[in-house]
């Protein structure tokens, strides 16, 4: 419709790999966006790009696992622009520690991040969305809900996190609302393997072999899925996790390559 307002578009660990993908993306598309980070200098130098590259963007400073900021975060949204028409939730993060070498606070920083502040931006923006009977949440999962990969805090979290969507979506459906997962597998983004690559230069090549698409995901892989996902091309789609995978859990190429070599030697 003529002189309609572009969608508002709230995305979270907006400074980090595939967050600022994402932002890069739906600032790309025309939509207002309002980056949230944890981080001041990340997400305000974010911000500031794409300013200059004639984006409307705002950022804001927030740990979304803290009750009173995320309510401070959606009131400074509403002021600017009036509504939030989509949340992206993709502020996670993940230790290296075993099941038996975190300690609990670690343990509640990884869950509060990635399914305690899912939890309390969506319960911030759904009555919103109800009343206008539009609105879409897309929560950034993981293969780790459905493998056991390591990462034991943050794989449990995700799980919780594909409940969540499921949750909203058919509660929430009746009131035009809905809620949509990425399921991604392992997303080389800038600096998250550097510690890794140093220790072992040969990672990367070794965990891509075990992807049937042979290579690994990029950012803008996610970037490009969330954007159908949000869009009205996708309005059928609610309440389940689409993978993003490479084919990871479609089947293993090494094991299945290890078994067939005993029937075809």
């Amino acid at each position: 419709m003529p002189g309609a307002q572009a969608p508002v578009v709230v995305i979270t660990g907006a400074a980090g790999g595939i967050g600022s993908a994402l932002s890069r993306r739906y600032a790309g598309s025309g939509a207002l966006v309002a980056l949230v980070d944890r981080v001041e200098h990340g997400v305000a130098a974010l911000a500031e790009e794409l300013h200059d590259a004639g984006a409307n963007v705002s950022h804001h400073v927030a740990d979304i696992s803290d009750e009173h900021q995320v309510e401070a975060l959606f009131d400074d949204v509403d002021a600017r622009w009036g509504q939030v028409d989509v949340v992206i939730n993709n502020a996670a993060f993940a230790d290296e520690d075993s099941l038996t070498d975190t300690t609990p606070e670690r343990w509640d920083a990884q869950v509060d991040t990635a399914l305690r502040g899912p939890y309390l931006c969506a319960r911030s923006v759904l009555p919103g969305m109800c009343d206008r009977g539009s609105g879409v949440i897309l929560n950034i999962s993981s293969v780790n809900a459905m493998l056991y990969v390591g990462n034991e805090a943050y794989s449990a979290a995700k799980a919780g996190l594909d409940s969540l969507t499921r949750s909203i979506a058919v509660r929430y459906g009746p009131k035009g609302v809905r809620a949509v997962g990425i399921g991604a597998a392992t997303v080389v983004t800038p600096g998250a393997w550097d510690a890794r690559i140093a220790r072992d230069p040969e990672i990367l090549d070794r965990v891509t072999r075990w992807y049937p698409a042979g290579r690994l995901g990029r950012p803008d892989d996610v970037a490009a899925l969330a954007m159908f996902l949000t869009s009205p091309q996708a309005g059928w789609i609610t309440g389940t996790t689409v993978m993003l995978d490479g084919g990871l859990t479609a089947g293993n190429p090494i094991l299945a390559a290890d078994i067939l070599s005993e029937f075809h030697p």
